[in-house]
C-alpha cells in the first residue's frame, strides 16, 4: 500500500482549461497589426484549426516509431525531440575528438539589448566582448550565446521548466520532451538549439548582471531547462511520454541520475551596482558544481561591482574607467582556455594556470 501511494501521481489542482470563445480571443490578439484587417476570414480559419489542436490536445502531431535502441522501439516518438537527441549526438562526438579545437560557450547573460525598449547594449555584452577577444586569440572555437536575443529577436523563446523532474528524474527527458507543445501554443523555444553548445563545448563562461539579487529572467530560465542535464532520461520510451507513475515505478527501482554535462570547465563574471553579487556567483558556481562541471581556478570565478551606488545613467562610463576589471574579465577568459588545454592534454589538477591577478590584496 506504501508503495502504490508513493507512484500515484497526486491531483488536485484546477482546470486550466480555456473554453473556445477565450481560445480564440487569445489566438487572435496578436494579429493586431492594420495589414491583417484583410485577412480576417484566414484567420479565423487558422483559429478553428488551432482551437481543434488544443481541444484534442495534440502536442506533438509529427512522430515515427522510436526505433531500435529505446526501451519501446513502437512508440510514437516527436519528430522535434528526435532531431534535438541527433543534434545532441552529434554535438558530443564533436566534444569527444581529441583532434578537434577547444571550444568555448561564452554566454552573455543580460537581458538588455540597444535594439528593443532600452536603446542601449549591456556592460554584461561589452564584457562578454572583451572575453571573447582573448578566447579567439587562442585559436579556440567561440559560440557566443546571447541572451539578450530573448528580447529583441522576434521567435526567440526559452519557455519555463514544467518541473517534471520534482516528480521524478525518469519523467525529465534528456533533452527536454516538453516543448515544443503545438496544442498550447507552446513553440518556437530556443532550448533544442542551446543543448548542444553545452554538449559541445570544453568550456562554459557565464557572464552575468544581478537582477534582483538573482541573475536574469534569460539565465535563469536556461539555468531551469538544463535540469535534464542532470539526472534526466535520455529514452522518452520507458516512460510512454510523460507517464509520471511508470517513471516513478523506474525511479524508485533504482536510477543512476546520468550527468550528461559532467567534466567540462567553468568560469563565471558576475557584476552588479550596489548589492548581491556574492550570492549570485556562489548560486552559479553551485549549480554547476552540482551537474559535474568543474571550477578553471579562482582566477576564473569574478563578483564585481561596477559603479557602485553610483548613478545607472553613468553605468557604462563607469565601465570605461574601471580598467583594473576589465582586465579581470580578460583573466578570467584566459585562466578558463589555459585550463580547457590542461584538462584536455590531461594535465588539469596538477599543473596550476600562472596567472597573477591583476587586482592584489
Amino acid at each position: 500500500m506504501d508503495q502504490e501511494r508513493q507512484l500515484t501521481p497526486r491531483k488536485g489542482m484546477p482546470s486550466p482549461r480555456i473554453m473556445k470563445e477565450e481560445f480564440k480571443r487569445r489566438f487572435l490578439s496578436q494579429f493586431q497589426d492594420q495589414n491583417f484587417d484583410r485577412l480576417t476570414a484566414e484567420l479565423e480559419s487558422v483559429a478553428e484549426a488551432a482551437w481543434d489542436a488544443y481541444a484534442h490536445s495534440r502536442k506533438a502531431p509529427n512522430t515515427r516509431k522510436a526505433g531500435t535502441g529505446y526501451a519501446d522501439p513502437d512508440y510514437d516518438l516527436a519528430l522535434d525531440w528526435i532531431n534535438a537527441a541527433d543534434a545532441i549526438r552529434a554535438a558530443s562526438n564533436v566534444h569527444i575528438d581529441s583532434a578537434g579545437p577547444n571550444r568555448i560557450l561564452l554566454i552573455n547573460g543580460s537581458s538588455r539589448s540597444e535594439h528593443t525598449c532600452p536603446g542601449e547594449m549591456s556592460k554584461s555584452y561589452r564584457l562578454s566582448e572583451l572575453a571573447e577577444s582573448v578566447l579567439v586569440t587562442e585559436g579556440t572555437e567561440v559560440d557566443l550565446l546571447d541572451l539578450s536575443r530573448l528580447t529583441s529577436e522576434y521567435g526567440r523563446r526559452i519557455h519555463p521548466c514544467k518541473a517534471c523532474f520534482s516528480t521524478s528524474p525518469a519523467l525529465c527527458h534528456w533533452p527536454c520532451s516538453c516543448y515544443p507543445n503545438y496544442s498550447l501554443g507552446q513553440v518556437q523555444d530556443w532550448m533544442n538549439e542551446i543543448y548542444p553548445l553545452w554538449v559541445a563545448a570544453h568550456g562554459i563562461m557565464i557572464i552575468t548582471p544581478v537582477n534582483w539579487y538573482h541573475t536574469s529572467s534569460p539565465l535563469k530560465l536556461m539555468i531551469d531547462r538544463l535540469v535534464c542535464a542532470d539526472g534526466g532520461n535520455p529514452d522518452p520510451t520507458a516512460t510512454h511520454g510523460k507517464d509520471a507513475q511508470q517513471a516513478k515505478a523506474i525511479e524508485l527501482s533504482g536510477w543512476d541520475y546520468p550527468k550528461h554535462l559532467a567534466g567540462r570547465l567553468f568560469a563565471t563574471v558576475v557584476h552588479g551596482d550596489a548589492e548581491g553579487i556574492r550570492s549570485v556567483g556562489h548560486a552559479l558556481s553551485d549549480w554547476l558544481t552540482s551537474m559535474g562541471l568543474e571550477s578553471a581556478g579562482k582566477t576564473a570565478q569574478l563578483e564585481r561591482y561596477i559603479g557602485y551606488w553610483k548613478p545607472y545613467a553613468s553605468g557604462h562610463h563607469d565601465l570605461d574607467e574601471d580598467i583594473t576589471v576589465q582586465e579581470e574579465v580578460r583573466v578570467a577568459a584566459q585562466t578558463l582556455v589555459d585550463a580547457v588545454k590542461l584538462k584536455r592534454s590531461g594535465k588539469f589538477g596538477t599543473v596550476y594556470p600562472k596567472i597573477q591577478p591583476p587586482r592584489q590584496k
